[in-house]
This record gives structure tokens, C-alpha cells and sequence, in this order.
């Protein structure tokens, strides 16, 4: 079952993915019968928040563990039926589609001669999703008005945080198996927009790149992608951080790009870092031996990623940086300070 291997936090009811078996056992023919009947009403979602390298907080809504079950098989009855009708541009929650596609598509076109890069940034895409407009592209993929009603009220659940309900009337709140593929149904009508304009471009969820021959023709793209999406999607474009510069000036999934060749962009590094001071910290109250086990993680699944960007120096002087980080660990614990 695919939300038990992703596990995840419990929601507003406390279960984990460990009590699902026996709470189904308990409780599942009832509820089941209430989906085919139309009556079930999902809990709101709990809001927890992630703090991000600039120290702000990135906020997430976590769906109960049964709630989860249920988003993940509405899922896999709708996938199989818009999936094949997506652009080949989309990249994001995709089967047989991932970041390391995307990065090296944008890195052909670079290579192809595009060294211009149209990078537009939607304002809190997920929480400022319109749920009128989502429900008739929905109407348009599926006639089932019980399943149109299930997911109608997911939209509409509200959300709890530090106990306050708080309601949602717009939004699919990252941290449930059903948003991605609901932003994947908004954007695939930018997709087909700017195919049918035949730009060269790729996305990944709500993070985009259109590459261009000259900045004109960049500025002049920006201008009419910011227009669609704000008046056909009913989105916001963040005016401050979308940009029209050289490929090498902008990021995408955490890349830039320098002639044919990928590096890591300095952000990128910046969380890398934040990261590890994280798990290295002396006040995480941790044992050593949890601590690198930890790290291990982290390093092997970073380095799995940005492995196919450049960056042979640079990997040296972080080795040589987190090996000075786990040597201060070592002489804290011997000294008693943690």
C-alpha cells in the first residue's frame, strides 16, 4: 500500500499508519458505506509547518491516515484517465517521469542555443487554488458526481492549526496523495498554452522554465504567461521573483545552468548546509550513533540527486566541512556538553 510506505505524520485524530489495520478492521465497511452513499466527510487537515534556510515557515496540511487511503484510491482511479492526456513538458507526479528529466530537458535546449530563461514564480500556488474553477476542469474528466461530491468536500474540510479550525475556501494544501494530481490538472491548461504558443519549456508541479533566443522575447513572454495565469487560472504571479536573465542567473529544481553543463545552484547548497547543521547541531540531544546515522541518510539521498550536476570541488570542501561539524561533535559529548 503505497501510504504506507510513504508513511508520514498522524493527522488531527492522533492515528498512525501503524493503527490503520486495526481501525479498518473496526471501522471500514461502515465508512466505505458512507463514500458509496455520499455521506463521508473528511477530516480537516492538520497544519504543520517546515522551516525553510531563510527561516521561514513552509506550511503543510496533513490529511488523517484513512483520509489518506482515500485520496491515494481516488488517485488511481483518476491517474490512469488524465495522465495520458498531460504534456510531455510535465515532469511533476508523473509515472516514469522525475526532476532529473526535466533538469536535462532544460539542458538541451540550452545546448540548442536558448540562453534566455523565463522565470515565472506562482504566488502560494497550492494554497490559492481556485476551487470553482478546479471542480469544472474536474466536471470535464469525470461524470461520477459522488466521487465529484468526495472530492469537493476534501477541498473544503478546513484545516486545523494549534487547535483553531480554520476554513479553506480555496487551495489543496500540500501533504495528501491528491493534491499533486489536482495541480497537475490547473497547470496542464498552461502546458497546452504555451505549446500551442510553441515555447520550449518545462515544469515540474508549480515550478516552470520557458527558454527564449533574446530577453525581449523574453520580457514580452512573461508579460502574456503572466496574464494568462492570472486572468484564464485564476493564479497570482509573484512579480518580485519571476525574472527574465541568462540561464546561468536563474534556478530550476535546484540547478543552473553554465553553457551544457549543470551545477548546483547556490540556494541549493545554502539548505544543503542548513541541513547538516541541523543533524550536526550540539542541541539536538541525539546519541552520536543516531546522529550519523541520520546524516548517512541524508548525504546518500542528496548526493543521489544533485550527483548528475558538477561540482568536484565543492563536494571536497563540504566533506571537509562536515568532517570538521562531526569532530566538535565528538569532543562536546567527551566533554560532557552534550
Amino acid at each position: 500500500m503505497r501510504v504506507r510506505k510513504n508513511k508520514g505524520a498522524a493527522g488531527i485524530d492522533g492515528q498512525t499508519i501503524d493503527d490503520f489495520t486495526q481501525h479498518f478492521r473496526e471501522h471500514g465497511k461502515g465508512i466505505i458505506d458512507e463514500i458509496r452513499t455520499g455521506r463521508y466527510q473528511p477530516y480537516p487537515v492538520k497544519r504543520v509547518y517546515i522551516e525553510k534556510v531563510d527561516g521561514t515557515l513552509r506550511g503543510l496540511g496533513i490529511p488523517t491516515v484513512f483520509d489518506r487511503v482515500i485520496q491515494q484510491a481516488i488517485v488511481q482511479v483518476l491517474s490512469p484517465i488524465v495522465d495520458p492526456t498531460f504534456s510531455d513538458h510535465s515532469y511533476g507526479f508523473r509515472p516514469k517521469r522525475s526532476q532529473h528529466q526535466a533538469v536535462k530537458q532544460v539542458q538541451e535546449y540550452v545546448k540548442q542555443g536558448r540562453k534566455i530563461a523565463v522565470d515565472v514564480d506562482l504566488s502560494k500556488f497550492f494554497d490559492r487554488v481556485n476551487h470553482d474553477f478546479l471542480m469544472t476542469l474536474l466536471g470535464k474528466i469525470t461524470s461520477d458526481k459522488m466521487l465529484l461530491k468526495l472530492i469537493a468536500r476534501f477541498l473544503r474540510a478546513g484545516m486545523v492549526d494549534d487547535g483553531v479550525w480554520h476554513e479553506t475556501p480555496e487551495g489543496v494544501p500540500q501533504g495528501g496523495p491528491l493534491s499533486p494530481l489536482l495541480s497537475n490538472i490547473v497547470l496542464d491548461l498552461l502546458d497546452k498554452e504555451l505549446e500551442k504558443r510553441g515555447h520550449t519549456f518545462a515544469r515540474y508541479a508549480d515550478d516552470f522554465i520557458i527558454l527564449v533566443g533574446s530577453k525581449r522575447a523574453g520580457e514580452r513572454v512573461l508579460r502574456s504567461v503572466t496574464s494568462f495565469v492570472e486572468r484564464k487560472l485564476k493564479l497570482k504571479v509573484n512579480d518580485t521573483k519571476s525574472q527574465v536573465a541568462p540561464v546561468n542567473q536563474c534556478k530550476f529544481l535546484g540547478f543552473t545552468f553554465h553553457g551544457g553543463s549543470l551545477k548546483w545552484h547556490e540556494s541549493a547548497v545554502e539548505k544543503f548546509k542548513f541541513q547538516i547543521r541541523q543533524l550536526t547541531g550540539s542541541s539536538n540531544g541525539i546519541s552520536m550513533e543516531k546522529r550519523i546515522a541520520e546524516l548517512t541518510v541524508y548525504l546518500r539521498g542528496w548526493i543521489n540527486y544533485f550527483g548528475i550536476g558538477q561540482g568536484y570541488q565543492k563536494c571536497i570542501d563540504l566533506d571537509h566541512w562536515i568532517r570538521r561539524r562531526l569532530r566538535m561533535c565528538y569532543w562536546a559529548k567527551l566533554s560532557g556538553t552534550i
